[in-house]
């Protein structure tokens, strides 16, 4: 076990050392964990053996470090993007990211269930939906360049990174419903509140109770946090705890009520980054470092534990429905959400084509796994974790050439200051920013990032 601890941490301090050059050429953290994991394998990990979706690998999920940081991700990770928006920007400038959220996004998860159940004919309707939902949220931190690069017109990379902050956040209570639907109201919805009606009102419970707790725990911690810092009664070591404190008190508290413990985190987030955006920064402070650790490590675990076996266990069709799911089924309903915007062909591909399939997609996978009830849910895990380690290489390797040629488009377009490409915005803090790190804290105004 020494040895797997030595080799590990030698390795994350290997890539910190080079992490700006490699990401000039375009390696992401995501493609060199995903390939360090494959390499090195479970064992040397200290991980049990896995083999795509088996019962071996269920039970390595269903015990142990990976359930676990799989639970604390993703509650941070919801926690924190919804924290990054400013709805009442949003509101003034919810052009295109709006249309790509009430609209490319419904679109997207009925033309993914459409294309599974054709392409995967003994998928029931509900699991074909399933696997779409879960492949719906886009993660833009795998393509950090597109959304952070200034090539790139600021309406445009902040309709990616508020797209990003909220689909997985929208999608997630669809995912459950469609995951209880999926299990036949069998397993731990039916058990919990038994069949018919009472099985509608445990999952009303859950959409419903957990954005109360989100709330109740957002408005009160925020108030209290901000009271303390401006009265000095708090230390500022402290306000990151305080501030990712918050995250798992909504989770519990809505768990403790009969909702849904995610939905609450991702609530919690957007109240408090809406009422305590200066507190707030010190989520943002984490998320730059110790969340970073968080999001390599289930990259890591994710080339560990299934790429090795998903790829080569993937049929003609899955890797099909894969290459679907990051082309047609994504830029379709994307440019069906921007019809009457005026959007020029080039933006409408760009936007289309950048839309990573990340951490939501892992997380959500693993939600998935866990229900026994989901008859195909070892073949459904599967194509989702196939569709990331293609979106991770893809979209990692596309990313900074992508900016730079549609930046330069733009330049040479003349684009007018009315066209929607163009339009001005508010910039919503991304989730990292290789660059300049203690930027957004900055701009949040967290007081441990104070300059001078």
């Amino acid at each position: 076990m020494a040895t797997t601890w030595i080799v590990l941490i030698a390795f994350v301090l290997a890539f910190a050392l080079l992490s700006r050059k490699l990401d000039g050429f375009g390696v992401s953290a995501p493609m060199v964990f995903v390939a360090f994991g494959a390499l090195v394998g479970p064992h040397a990990l200290g991980l049990p053996m896995a083999e795509g979706a088996t019962d071996e690998a269920t039970s390595a999920l269903a015990h142990g470090v990976v359930d676990v940081l799989a639970e604390l991700t993703l509650m941070l990770v919801l926690f924190g993007d919804a924290s990054r928006i400013d709805l009442q920007a949003l509101r003034r400038e919810s052009g295109l990211p709006g249309r790509m959220l009430a609209i490319g996004m419904p679109l997207t998860i009925a033309l993914g269930a459409v294309a599974a159940k054709l392409l995967f004919p003994s998928l029931s309707v509900w699991e074909a939906a399933l696997l779409a939902a879960v492949l719906a949220p886009t993660d833009a931190a795998l393509g950090q360049a597109v959304v952070s690069s200034e090539e790139v017109p600021p309406a445009i990379r902040q309709s990616l990174n508020v797209e990003s902050g909220l689909n997985d956040g929208v999608a997630l209570p669809v995912v459950m419903v469609f995951a209880a639907l999926a299990s036949g109201g069998e397993g731990e919805a039916a058990q919990a509140a038994g069949e018919g009606t009472k099985w509608v009102v445990f999952w009303l419970m859950q959409v419903g109770l957990g954005p109360v707790a989100g709330i109740l725990v957002a408005l009160v911690g925020g108030y209290l946090a901000e009271r303390a810092c401006a009265s000095g009664a708090m230390g500022e070591t402290f306000e990151r705890i305080a501030g990712l404190s918050l995250a798992p008190l909504a989770y519990f508290a809505a768990e403790a009520i009969g909702g849904n413990g995610f939905i609450a985190a991702f609530v919690a987030g957007l109240v408090l980054g809406n009422t305590a955006r200066g507190f707030a920064g010190s989520v943002h402070a984490f998320l730059e470092t110790e969340g970073q650790l968080l999001m390599i490590a289930v990259f890591a675990l994710v080339g560990a534990l299934w790429a090795v076996d998903v790829v080569a266990g993937a049929s003609a069709t899955a890797w099909v429905y894969a290459g679907l799911s990051l082309t047609a089924i994504r830029m379709v309903p994307v440019a069906l959400s921007m019809v009457g915007k005026g959007v020029r062909w080039p933006t409408v591909a760009f936007l289309g084509w950048f839309g990573p399939r990340g951490l939501a997609t892992v997380l959500f996978g693993l939600i998935i796994i866990e229900r026994e009830a989901i008859a195909h849910r070892e073949q459904l895990f599967a194509v989702a974790m196939l569709t990331v380690l293609l979106s991770v290489f893809a979209h990692g390797l596309s990313a900074r050439p992508g900016a730079r040629r549609y930046g330069q488009w733009a330049k040479a377009a003349g684009l007018r200051a009315d066209a929607s490409e163009m339009a001005e915005v508010m910039e919503h803090p991304t989730r990292h920013d290789p660059e300049r790190p203690s930027k957004l804290a900055r701009a949040l105004g967290v007081r441990g990032a104070r300059e001078g």
